[in-house]
């Protein structure tokens, strides 16, 4: 976004998103611009003439760092101001391994505060403060020479562009033709004097000033070109940012981010929240689905386990694994050999127990073993207590089965 001067007030330049068009908007004053920006950080403030000090310099050619200096001292001479009360910088018009020639501007620190102070107070601080007719002179003569005569602040500014950079301007009072013929002359008799050819091949003229084309045609023996608001303008190297205000920029572009960043985490914070809120809302949702289901099978639940218990009661007569003779049957089946007797059968609908005696300890385990991995009697789940010694060397043994 771009704050130019006006003709009485200033021009507020913005592009309307999403498309590439720019829209300018007039306003009377500085104060009464500001509403228009939108909000705009990214703003470029270009100052009219009157606003600052600029000079044309001629100095010997050096190396960029030298030369620099050399440009600030020559700038500092010609102010009537200490260098910590202005903001300067200059472009290079002219290079040849003699010379060369620059254009410098200075603008006075405090004086532009009181320009920019509705800016200032809403904290509002421009990316760039930069010369209007610079930009004027970059948009329109980016090549060559030209005349540029344009309104700004109740005055005429003519200002000279060399390559697209402005190294000549004055401003004269007034929009009278007579006056106009009477002080171009002298303008351009000063331009000269400072080295500047005359002989313009273009000239512009701000089409709020066709009344004066053929007063300035009949000065010139180029034609009068019309120039419009610039929308938006060309960029220039000029930044006559104060450090101060470089400094308060920075600041205030880190908290923007920071701002952003907390947005974003916030935004992102609640994205979940929501995501949390929607997943225990589905929960719930499932939840509520499965207790009507639980609650409507629960009829048919209750006749399940009602029919299980009633038959595990009725299992001891009604299934043959349960039957006694089946079960003695199997059980002698499992002895190992005729050295291993039976001596005590007893079965109730929840134990079996089957006393003997064996000739040996390892004869009565491999009894019990082959009962426990016998396949007929996998209803049952044995355990046997260590066999008791008899002093002829037998062994008593109790092997004890419960349903599973």
């Amino acid at each position: 976004m771009f704050l130019i001067p006006a003709a009485h007030g200033w021009n507020v330049v913005h592009l309307r998103e999403p498309s590439t068009t720019w829209d300018v908007r007039s306003a009377g004053s500085l104060e009464e611009a500001v509403p228009m920006l939108n909000g705009t950080t990214n703003l470029v403030l270009g100052l009219p003439v009157s606003a600052v000090l600029a000079q044309r310099l001629r100095l010997p050619t050096a190396e960029a760092a030298e030369f620099n200096e050399m440009v600030r001292i020559q700038i500092e001479k010609a102010l009537p101001y200490s260098t910590e009360e202005v903001t300067t910088d200059f472009e290079v018009i002219e290079r040849t391994p003699e010379a060369s020639v620059v254009s410098a501007v200075a603008v006075h620190n405090q004086k532009l505060s009181e320009l920019a102070a509705p800016l200032l107070s809403r904290g509002i601080i421009p990316s760039q403060v930069t010369l209007y007719a610079a930009q004027r002179a970059a948009t329109h003569a980016a090549d060559g020479r030209a005349f540029l005569i344009y309104p700004e602040n109740e005055t005429l500014v003519c200002a000279i562009s060399e390559g697209g950079k402005v190294g000549f301007t004055r401003s004269l009072e007034g929009t009278d033709p007579t006056q106009l013929q009477r002080d171009l002359p002298q303008l351009a008799l000063s331009a000269e004097l400072q080295g500047i050819d005359t002989s313009f091949p273009v000239v512009f003229l701000d089409e709020s000033l066709l009344e004066l084309r053929e007063t300035v045609q009949g000065l010139f023996a180029s034609r009068a070109n019309l120039m419009g608001v610039e929308a938006p303008p060309a960029a220039t190297q000029l930044n006559l940012l104060p450090e101060s205000w470089r400094q308060q920029r920075a600041v205030l572009v880190r908290q923007a981010e920071w701002k952003k960043r907390i947005a974003w985490a916030g935004a992102a914070y609640g994205g979940l929240l929501l995501l949390l809120l929607a997943y225990l809302l589905v929960l719930r949702f499932q939840v509520s689905q499965l207790d009507r289901r639980v609650a409507r099978d629960a009829p048919d639940t209750e006749f399940v386990k009602k029919t299980e218990t009633r038959w595990k009661a009725l299992a001891p007569a009604v299934d043959p694994h349960f039957y006694p003779i089946e079960v003695l049957l199997h059980l002698f089946e499992s002895l190992p050999s005729a050295n291993v007797q039976i001596t005590a059968y007893n079965q109730s609908a929840r134990q079996i127990s089957v006393d003997g005696e064996a000739n040996s300890a390892a004869l009565a385990y491999e009894f019990a073993d082959k009962v426990k991995k016998s396949p007929e009697l996998k209803t049952f789940q044995f355990e046997m207590a260590a066999p008791r010694l008899l002093p002829n060397d037998h062994a008593q043994f109790r092997l004890e089965g419960k349903p599973k």
